[in-house]
Formats: structure tokens, C-alpha cells, sequence
């Protein structure tokens, strides 16, 4: 993922969650998403320009349920734009309003295919079903759980790695302290900002994100940012 995706112009306030080895994921504090930024901008001075230079910082809330979102997530893999919103809509025209993993379930490996999906994205579509169903990902309580656990309950499924499980968490679920180190626009987009002659590293990146905790979200966000306004100054 180069650049966050194109998203509504508001701010919003959601759960800060805190983490109990115990319990799970915790709501701990509602906060404003201008509050976040704040803080990540009274923290570092170079993070504190490109937020004053770029739009807002929002994550509108998801109008799609978990299990879709995670199905699109799933066709979109490896395929230009144009090709997977196509299949998607037939995929999704396949489930008359009800896609569910019950629904895929009940529906042949050879009508999905029909659709347009190769062999191993149907594999990965109805192994996310049968995960579901099964309770191996318990999508009807996902919210609750802490943000490692989650990436560890989804990362079972076939076709779903730990980048699609961080895009879930900022996307789907809205939480504020992710830090998608193998994102290649996130690496690209902190060089960017910071001047360095070289992507960092993964696990150089960990290390850097640590003085963002707990909006290393925010941080993020303006790493895409940074990466939009190369292309713009490009054009």
C-alpha cells in the first residue's frame, strides 16, 4: 500500500482500547482524532510539518460488515483496481444482499470460480468462511480483542497475512495504535519525510514508531501522505 485510500473530509472521536493479558482489549478513553494528532505533532517536529502541510487526519466508519470486508480485502490481492472491482461486484452479485460465511459455504467452489476468481482466492474466500463458522476467527466479538491477537486470529486464514490484518485494524476496526511496518508506502512515505537515502528496514521502522505509541496510526497515515505529495510534485 502506497497512499491511504480517498476518505471522507470529517473528524470523529473513537475508543482509545489499553490492553489487560486477562481481559483482552479494553475501551479505555474516547479521544478526538485532532486530539491524536496533537500529540504525534507535539512529540516530533518533522511529523508536525507534514501534518500541517496535508488534509486531517480521519478514518470514517466502515459501512461494510467484518466478514465482507475481509472477502474484499481477499479479491482485491495481486489485481489492478478496475480488474478486482469488477470481480468483486460479481462475487458480491452471486449473494443477493446476504454474503455471509454461511452463504459461501453454500455456494459451489465452481460458481465462485464462474465469477471470476481464481482457484486460490476461492480457496481463500471459503477457508475465511469456514474459519468463521467454525469460530476459529470469532468476527462476532473481534472488536474486543487486543490488536496482536487479532492479527494472530486472522493470519490462520489462508490468502491473509499480517498487512491485511493491520488494514483491517485501521480500516475496519478504527484503532489508533498500528504500525504496519512491511507496508512498503508506510517505509517509503517515513524516508520521505525524514530525508534518509534509504527505506528503513522493517524492523528499523519498529524501533522509529516506538515515540508515536499509542497513535502510531496517525503516523502512518501522514507516511502515506508523504508519499502522495511526491506524486503530486511529480506531475
Amino acid at each position: 500500500m502506497t497512499t491511504a485510500p480517498r476518505l471522507a473530509p470529517r473528524f470523529d472521536s473513537v475508543l482509545h482500547y489499553a490492553t489487560n493479558p486477562t481481559l483482552g482489549a479494553l475501551p479505555h478513553f474516547v479521544t478526538t482524532f485532532s486530539k491524536a494528532v496533537a500529540e504525534v505533532a507535539r512529540r516530533d517536529r518533522v511529523m508536525a510539518k507534514l501534518i500541517d502541510r496535508n488534509a486531517p487526519f480521519r478514518l470514517p466508519r466502515p459501512d461494510t460488515p467484518h466478514f465482507a470486508a475481509l472477502a474484499e480485502s481477499i479479491l482485491y490481492q495481486q489485481l489492478a483496481g478496475a480488474a478486482a472491482a469488477a470481480i468483486h461486484r460479481r462475487f458480491v452479485a452471486l449473494f443477493d444482499g446476504d454474503l455471509s460465511p454461511a452463504a459461501v459455504l453454500a455456494l459451489s467452489a465452481r460458481k465462485l470460480r464462474a465469477a471470476g476468481l481464481s482457484w486460490s482466492k476461492v480457496a481463500a474466500i471459503r477457508d475465511l468462511a469456514a474459519k468463521v463458522v467454525d469460530g476459529t476467527v470469532p468476527l462476532h466479538r473481534i472488536g474486543r480483542l487486543r490488536d496482536e491477537d487479532i492479527v494472530t486470529s486472522l493470519s490462520v486464514v489462508r490468502g491473509i497475512g499480517p498487512w491485511t490484518a493491520e488494514m483491517f485494524l485501521i480500516f475496519q476496526l478504527r484503532r489508533l495504535d498500528v504500525w504496519p511496518v512491511g507496508d512498503y508506502g508506510v517505509r517509503k512515505g517515513y524516508a520521505l519525510a525524514y530525508g534518509l537515502k534509504r527505506l528503513p528496514t522493517p524492523k528499523e521502522l519498529q524501533a522509529l514508531g516506538e515515540r508515536f505509541r499509542p497513535y502510531r496510526t496517525v503516523a502512518a497515515w501522514y507516511c502515506w501522505r508523504a508519499v502522495s505529495e511526491q506524486r503530486k510534485q511529480a506531475r
